[in-house]
C-alpha cells in the first residue's frame, strides 16, 4: 500500500508571497511575452544607433546621454520611474531620472535623492563587508560556518562542511528558504532580529556543499549574520562605518525608517496602476535584499570597485586582491554559462554568445521595484538602473547598452572547438528535471533526431536543442546555449537560463514503479512522472491503486505541494471542521489564496472523496486571475457536469488538463464528466499536466479569432482523438 497520504511535499518550496502556485508560472510567460513584445522595437532602435562598426560606439558623456534618451523614449510602457547612473573611467558620465517616483503626488525621479529598494543588489554589499573581514583576518573563506554561527543549528549529512565561500558562490546545498508571506508587513516599529529569525527557519543541508549552483537567499542572510559576529558591530552599523560611510553614499542604509519611507520611491505594478503599499519585511535587517539607496551612491560604489577598490579621494574600502577574488566566477557547467562570483552573477546570455567572464551583473527583484548592478571591469564601465516595478526592462536595456557601446561581448561565441568534445549520450539525458530553487518549474527532455534534443516545458512550451559539442547544445527557439553535467554518481544538471538563469535544475531519479501501474497502463506516464519528481513514495514494492478515489484533502495538498506552495500557518482555521487533520496547513493555505471556499456551510469535508469538477474549479480558481472565461466560451464539452462547473470543465478542456478519461464523443466533443470522483490515476495525469502544460501559449490561441480558435480546438481534439 503507498499509504493514506501518498504525496511527499517537496522541502524547498518557494513562498506563497512570490510563487502563488500555478498561476506564478503563466505570470513569469506573460512577463516573458512582455519582453519579447518590446524587444522588436529596441532592437530596431539598437540597430539605428549602431553605426561605429563592430567596435562599438564610444561611451562618452554624450553618447550616454542620446542612448539613454532614445530607450527611456520607447521603453515607457516598461516603467513609471528610472533611474540610471552609467560610470566610466573613474567618473560618472551620466545620471539621469526618468518618470515618476510618486506618480500620483507628481513627484519626479531624482538620482540623487530617490531612494529605491535594492533588493537582491544588496547581496554585492554583503559580500564586500564579508571580504574586508577577510582581510582583517577574522573571517576564512574556506572556514566551516558553524564556527562563525554559535548557537545555530542544522543538519548536515555530508563529510563536507559548509564553507563562507560555499554562502557566498550559492553552492551551499542548503534546501531553499525564501522570505515568506507573513514577513512582508507595514509595521515600521516591529524588530525581529537576524539571528531570531535564522533560528526558527534554519534549513537543512540537502545537497553535498559544493556541488550545484542554487541562488540562495538564506546564504546571504547567513553571512550578514557571520559579519555581524566576526565583527562584533550589528550589521547595519558596520555597513554604515566601514561601507557607506567611507564611499559617501549619504542615502544608503538596511534600515527602513519613516524618513527614508518619505523618499522611496512609489512601487507599481504597471504604469498607470495604483501604488503598492509601502511594507517592510522581518528580519527588520536583511543582508539578502533590505538596502535602500539612490542611483548616484551606487555610483559611487561602482567607481570604487572598478578601481581596484579605492574611491577617488584615496579611501580604500576593498584591497586589490579582494576585488579580483569578488569578480572571479568560481564555477560553471560550461565555460559560456558561468555560475556565480562572491557576491555577482553572470549576465544574460546574448544570442549565441552565452554570457562572457567578463561582465558581471547583480539583479535585485521586490514587489514594485527591479534593479541591475552592470560592471565592466576591463572597459573600466559601470551601469546601475533600478526602476519602480518589477519587470524586463533591465534586460531590454543590457541587450541595447551592449549592442551600442561593447558589441564584442555580443559576439557569437566559436563552437568549432566544441565539435571535437566527445558527443554526450542523449539517452542519458532523457527525463524530467525540475528546478533546485522552484521544484515546481519541470522540464521534459526527450531525445530528438540527428543528435537533438526536445525540451518542454510549461513557460515556454517545447523547444528544440541542437547539439553544440560535448554537453553544450543550442536553444533554437531563443539562441541561448542549454548545458547539461553528469557527476561520477550519476546525477545529471541542467542549465536553462530562459527560465531561471540563477540556478541549476535536477534530473529526476528513475521511478521505482508500482506493482498495479504496468508500463502498458494508460496513466503509466503521469504516475511515474510523479514518482519521479519525488511526490509520490519512490520504493519498489509498492502498490499505487490507481482506481481508489482521492480524498478533498489529498487533493488540496497535491496541488498545492506540486506548486511549491507550503501549508499556512494561521492558527484560525478557514472551515469549521479542518482543526486537528495532519493536512490542515494545505487546505488554510488553499482557501487564504482563495482556491477553495468549502460545502458552504463553513465545513470543508476534507476525507470526502473530491471529484473531477471540484479540482476542475480549484485549476479555474487559480486561472481565472490570467485568463478570461470568455476565451473558453466557444470550447465545446459534454458530460455530466454540473452548472457552476461548466467554465472550469470548458478552461480544462481547452487547456488539456487531463489524462485519457477524457475522450471524444460520437459527435467529436470530448466527454467531460465532472460529477465523476476523481481517482488517483486521473489525479496523476492532471499534477502531471499542470507541471508540463504550456497553458499561456494554448489561451493565446484562444484569443484569435473565431476561425483560429476553430483550428485550435480541432487540434486539441485530434490528440484526444490520436
Amino acid at each position: 500500500m503507498g499509504g493514506d497520504f501518498p504525496l511527499r511535499p517537496k522541502p524547498n518550496a518557494l513562498p506563497s508571497a512570490s510563487i502563488p502556485g500555478f498561476p506564478l508560472r503563466a505570470l513569469r510567460a506573460l512577463a516573458l511575452a512582455a519582453a519579447l513584445t518590446l524587444m522588436m522595437p529596441l532592437q530596431a532602435f539598437a540597430s539605428e544607433q549602431a553605426g561605429a562598426g563592430a567596435a562599438g560606439k564610444p561611451l562618452t558623456a554624450e553618447a550616454a546621454a542620446e542612448f539613454l534618451k532614445g530607450f527611456f523614449e520607447l521603453a515607457g510602457a516598461q516603467y513609471m520611474g528610472a533611474a540610471v547612473v552609467i560610470v566610466k573611467d573613474g567618473e560618472a558620465i551620466a545620471q539621469e531620472g526618468f518618470g515618476y517616483a510618486d506618480a500620483e503626488k507628481g513627484i519626479a525621479v531624482d538620482p540623487a535623492k530617490t531612494l529605491f529598494r535594492m533588493a537582491s543588489v544588496s547581496k554585492t554589499f554583503t559580500a564586500v563587508a564579508v571580504m574586508q573581514l577577510v582581510e582583517q583576518g577574522k573571517i576564512d573563506l574556506q572556514g566551516d560556518i558553524r564556527d562563525y554561527l554559535p548557537g545555530i543549528e542544522f543538519e548536515n549529512p555530508f563529510d563536507t562542511p559548509v564553507t563562507v565561500a560555499h554562502l557566498l558562490a550559492h553552492r551551499s546545498g542548503f534546501e531553499a528558504r525564501e522570505p515568506q508571506n507573513e514577513d512582508m508587513h507595514a509595521d515600521l516599529d516591529l524588530r525581529v532580529s537576524m539571528e531570531d529569525y535564522v533560528k526558527a527557519h534554519m534549513p537543512p543541508v540537502v545537497r553535498e556543499p559544493g556541488t550545484a549552483y542554487m541562488y540562495d537567499n538564506f546564504a546571504y542572510l547567513l553571512l550578514g549574520l557571520i559579519v555581524e559576529n566576526a565583527s562584533g558591530e550589528p550589521f547595519e552599523d558596520y555597513m554604515q562605518a566601514h561601507v557607506f560611510g567611507p564611499l559617501g553614499m549619504e542615502s544608503s542604509s538596511f534600515l527602513m525608517t519613516r524618513e527614508r519611507l518619505e523618499r522611496l520611491a512609489a512601487g507599481y505594478t504597471a504604469p498607470g496602476g495604483d501604488p503598492i503599499e509601502p511594507y517592510v519585511f522581518s528580519p527588520t535587517i536583511m543582508p539578502h535584499g533590505g538596502m535602500l539607496a539612490t542611483a548616484e551612491d551606487i555610483g559611487k560604489f561602482m567607481i570604487a570597485f572598478l578601481n581596484e577598490g579605492q574611491a577617488p579621494n584615496g579611501v580604500r574600502v576593498l584591497s586589490p586582491e579582494s576585488v579580483a577574488a569578488m569578480s572571479e566566477y568560481r564555477d560553471s557547467i560550461h565555460p559560456l554559462l558561468p555560475d556565480a562570483t562572491y557576491g555577482f552573477e553572470a549576465a544574460a546570455q546574448l544570442p549565441m554568445a552565452g554570457s562572457s567572464q567578463a561582465v558581471l551583473t547583480k539583479l535585485g527583484d521586490l514587489p514594485g521595484n527591479s534593479s541591475m548592478l552592470l560592471l565592466l571591469p576591463d572597459e573600466e564601465t559601470g551601469v546601475f538602473l533600478t526602476y519602480n516595478q518589477m519587470g524586463t526592462l533591465r534586460d531590454l536595456f543590457y541587450v541595447n547598452f551592449m549592442k551600442e557601446f561593447f558589441p564584442a561581448y555580443a559576439a557569437p561565441a566559436d563552437l568549432s572547438a566544441l565539435a571535437q568534445d566527445k558527443a554526450v549520450s542523449l539517452e542519458t539525458l532523457e527525463g524530467l528535471y525540475y528546478d533546485l530553487r522552484a521544484p515546481s518549474i519541470v522540464y521534459k527532455i526527450e531525445g530528438g533526431g540527428d543528435g537533438a534534443l526536445t525540451l518542454s516545458d510549461a513557460l515556454i512550451g517545447t523547444r528544440t536543442l541542437r547539439h553544440a559539442g560535448g554537453d553544450l547544445f543550442v536553444d533554437e527557439m531563443t539562441q541561448r546555449f542549454i548545458a547539461f553535467r553528469i557527476d561520477a554518481d550519476g546525477s545529471a544538471y541542467m542549465r536553462d537560463t530562459a527560465i531561471n538563469p540563477l540556478g541549476y535544475a535536477r534530473k529526476a531519479a528513475e521511478p521505482a514503479g508500482y506493482t498495479d501501474v504496468g508500463a502498458d497502463h494508460p496513466y503509466a506516464e503521469y504516475i511515474l512522472g510523479i514518482q519521479s519528481l519525488g511526490y509520490y513514495p519512490n520504493e519498489s514494492g509498492l502498490a499505487f491503486e490507481p482506481e481508489r478515489p482521492v480524498t478533498r484533502a489529498e487533493l488540496v495538498w497535491h496541488l498545492m505541494a506540486t506548486s511549491s506552495i507550503k501549508g499556512s500557518a494561521s492558527d484560525t482555521p478557514a472551515f469549521t471542521d479542518i482543526a486537528g487533520h495532519p493536512l490542515a496547513p494545505y487546505i488554510q493555505a488553499a482557501a487564504e489564496l482563495n482556491l477553495v471556499s468549502g460545502s458552504g456551510d463553513g465545513r470543508f469535508e476534507p476525507d470526502r472523496p473530491a471529484t473531477r469538477q471540484e479540482a476542475a474549479v480549484i485549476v479555474w480558481n487559480a486561472y481565472k486571475m490570467l485568463f478570461p472565461e470568455t476565451i473558453f466560451i466557444r470550447v465545446k464539452v459534454e458530460g455530466n457536469t454540473a452548472e457552476w462547473a461548466k467554465p472550469a470543465a470548458r478552461m480544462m478542456t481547452a487547456l488539456g488538463l487531463h489524462g485519457p478519461e477524457v475522450a471524444l464523443s460520437e459527435s467529436g466533443v470530448p466527454v467531460y464528466n465532472g460529477a465523476d470522483v476523481l481517482r488517483r490515476q486521473a489525479e496523476a495525469a492532471l499534477l502531471y499536466k499542470l507541471l508540463l502544460t504550456p497553458v499561456q501559449q494554448i489561451a493565446a490561441g484562444l484569443q484569435q479569432p473565431p476561425a483560429a480558435q476553430d483550428a485550435a480546438t480541432g487540434g486539441a481534439e485530434a490528440a484526444l482523438a490520436g
